[in-house]
């Protein structure tokens, strides 16, 4: 049984007459998001296990996350309105995931609570460096359903759609379909990655994506600016408008245009400590599709990624370390 979760409290773009979102800030970017929501236990850990292994634990801690609700935490953070479409079950992880999107100004009236089924959790283990590895146990994510009625509405009203891949395949291409009928742009971070079905990628308008995910969609090596680039231009020739390949500390290739002659441009990042990178590409996603629905071109939106992405490597966890936009804001005067 899956039963609706009312959050009327929340600010929805419908409701607001034009004087109301003159004052809203930055251009009111509309964004719905449709993904996961997993409560992360987080490991902080000297080293990992080996095989048989068994190792002391320095801190374990339980916050919020799933690559959905990040991104939509992301954007709503750099000023953007959200609409998340998810799942929890109905269990005390699923409340206080609602609750923390709740406190961030998300809204969540689509977010479904499932019976019988636990909330999303994934295991995060964090090395001294900053590294980490993750295991994830899907939970309700693996029951969403979206109902087609509210979807169309959110998308109608939205500049932008968020999707991942922690949600099952036909829940993906329900929401591509719905998004193309809406006239709605579409920006995929195709993580944790598989295969994309060719019918897909027409329906990208930005493809998002590290450089392990884009060669193993592309075939080319993307671990360098220069072959970032060329794993960019074989994805861009499958049919999205935009692709972004992210490099970590060597900064981001962004491509866009045609495949045949695209703009690339190559955006560093800044030297900065890292304490956990948890979260990374959901904040920079988050800042850079904000920054789209807001009018920038790519080139310009993707800098604010990647300030968002620095600060957030700088905190623990995954929702807790995303920046607010006067951070990033600040941030980035400072360099």
């Amino acid at each position: 049984m899956v039963a609706p979760l009312s959050s009327s409290a929340l600010p929805r773009s419908a409701s607001l007459d034009p004087a109301q979102k003159a004052l809203l800030p930055h251009g009111v970017a509309r964004i719905v998001v449709v993904g996961s929501l997993n409560m992360d236990v987080v490991l902080t850990l000297d080293r990992l296990p080996d095989a048989g292994e068994t190792v002391a634990a320095s801190d374990l801690r339980y916050l919020p996350g799933g690559k959905g609700g990040n991104q939509a935490v992301a954007c709503a953070r750099h000023g953007a309105l959200v609409s998340l479409f998810g799942s929890v079950g109905r269990d005390h992880h699923g409340n206080t995931l609602r609750l923390a999107l709740h406190g961030d100004g998300v809204d969540v009236d689509h977010v479904s609570v499932h019976e019988g089924v636990p909330t999303g959790t994934a295991v995060i283990m964090v090395e001294p460096d900053g590294q980490n590895r993750i295991c994830v146990v899907p939970g309700a994510n693996a029951r969403l359903e979206l109902p087609e009625e509210a979807l169309l509405n959110a998308l109608g009203q939205a500049d932008f759609l968020v999707l991942q891949f922690e949600t099952p395949p036909p829940v993906i291409e329900q929401a591509l379909l719905a998004a193309q009928a809406a006239g709605c742009n579409v920006v995929l971070n195709p993580s944790p990655v598989r295969e994309v079905p060719a019918h897909w990628w027409p329906l990208i308008h930005t493809l998002v994506l590290n450089e392990h995910e884009a060669a193993a969609l592309s075939g080319e090596a993307g671990d360098t600016p220069e072959a970032a680039a060329r794993a960019g231009r074989a994805l861009l020739a499958r049919g999205p408008h935009q692709v972004v390949v992210t490099l970590g500390a060597q900064g981001a290739v962004a491509l866009c245009g045609p495949a045949e002659a695209p703009s690339i441009t190559r955006h560093p990042a800044a030297l900065v400590p890292v304490v956990d990178t948890t979260a990374a590409g959901d904040t920079f996603l988050g800042a850079v599709v904000t920054h789209l629905a807001e009018g920038c071109p790519l080139a310009v939106a993707v800098p604010w990624g990647i300030h968002a992405a620095s600060l957030c490597i700088g905190k623990a966890g995954a929702q807790p370390s995303i920046p607010l936009r006067e951070q990033v804001r600040a941030f980035a005067a400072g360099m």
